[in-house]
């Protein structure tokens, strides 16, 4: 399979989402019941993102959407893509989203991946040059507004990084919340991301890397150096990984360079090692293409991104419990540059 993204994979990719974003059950919720009125299904919570077994892999289904509808317009599968998000991206199905928000026991709601996902979500749209496009972006855009305030209040606030290769890890979610910044022109939240990966990573020294743990998705070592490598300018970047990461140019830790096993991709745990072999493969591109070109990392990264590559890509589709999110992490990993 191509190391790259091509019209027909994304086609692929895009028809599995489209098998699963409307797709109400099965369920996992995150959702707090206060009182008895509480109790209600998927749909009835989140008018938009009821599908894809739960909210964040749901949000994160419309990205990939949203992004092959942009790179790929001539595909026949567009005019689907196109159909889906003027149903799901009204403003009655946004102000319910909205609604759902107003309790204070949503407070912890998808923090911080689902709220990074859905920035992602919005950035993505308002890189599109098309009306249908920028009406998306311009519907969602209080819904982002919301998840970016929930950042500003959270972030001062959040003393320690999260390092879990899991949906809590905060390296993760401020990259990809810088990912929309940079796309809404949002200066101040970039800065503010910047700040809390600075006080959070800016002194990391000699990263031991003990994974990947059984349930991981992401990789806590290099998900902290693909951030690090947006926040920090060249030589600056160089400096830091150098100290993070000094046995890196020769292949170690060996762990970070090898594909993780995956015994069992009907346990939707176990199937989460999938999306760390595709993760780490976005991390590497993302790594290496801050660093120089001669830079004596690049010819054992190359060969991880390329064996990170073909351990995954094909178990993309196949068992929900993988097939419900991890078209999405293959499209960072072969689409890495938002642009």
């Amino acid at each position: 399979m191509s190391a790259t993204l091509e019209a027909d994979l994304a086609a692929r990719f895009a028809r599995i989402a489209l098998g699963h974003v409307t797709r109400e059950y099965p369920s996992k919720l995150d959702h707090v019941l206060r009182e008895p009125g509480d109790v209600k299904g998927p749909r009835a919570l989140h008018p938009i993102f009821f599908g894809s077994f739960d909210w964040h892999s749901c949000v994160h289904a419309h990205w990939l959407l949203a992004r092959v509808y942009r790179r790929f317009p001539a595909l026949t599968v567009a005019g689907e893509i196109r159909a889906l998000l003027d149903a799901q991206f009204t403003e009655r199905n946004v102000a319910g989203e909205l609604a759902y928000l107003e309790p204070d026991s949503t407070r912890g709601f998808e923090r911080p991946y689902g709220w990074a996902w859905l920035l992602m979500l919005e950035g993505e749209l308002l890189r599109h040059a098309s009306p249908e496009g920028r009406g998306w972006a311009g519907r969602l855009a209080p819904l982002a507004t919301a998840f970016e305030r929930r950042f500003e209040a959270f972030l001062p606030l959040a003393t320690y990084p999260v390092r879990a290769g899991t949906h809590f890890n905060t390296a993760f979610a401020l990259l990809l919340a810088r990912d929309y910044a940079a796309a809404a022109g949002r200066g101040e939240f970039a800065t503010l991301c910047a700040a809390s990966a600075r006080r959070w990573y800016g002194s990391d020294r000699d990263c031991p890397a003990w994974e990947p743990s059984q349930d991981e998705f992401l990789s806590p070592a290099l998900i902290e150096a693909a951030l690090m490598a947006d926040v920090l300018d060249a030589g600056a970047f160089a400096a830091w990984f150098g100290q993070f990461l000094p046995a890196a140019p020769r292949g170690a830790p060996r762990t970070l360079f090898s594909p993780a096993t995956v015994s069992d991709r009907t346990d939707g745990k176990i199937a989460h090692l999938d999306g760390l072999n595709l993760s780490r493969a976005w991390c590497w591109r993302r790594i290496l293409a801050a660093l120089a070109p001669a830079h004596p990392l690049r010819t054992p990264a190359e060969a991880a991104i390329a064996a990170h590559l073909g351990s995954a890509l094909g178990q993309v589709a196949g068992d929900y419990m993988g097939e419900h999110w991890l078209a999405s992490f293959a499209l960072l990993a072969l689409d890495p540059v938002s642009g």
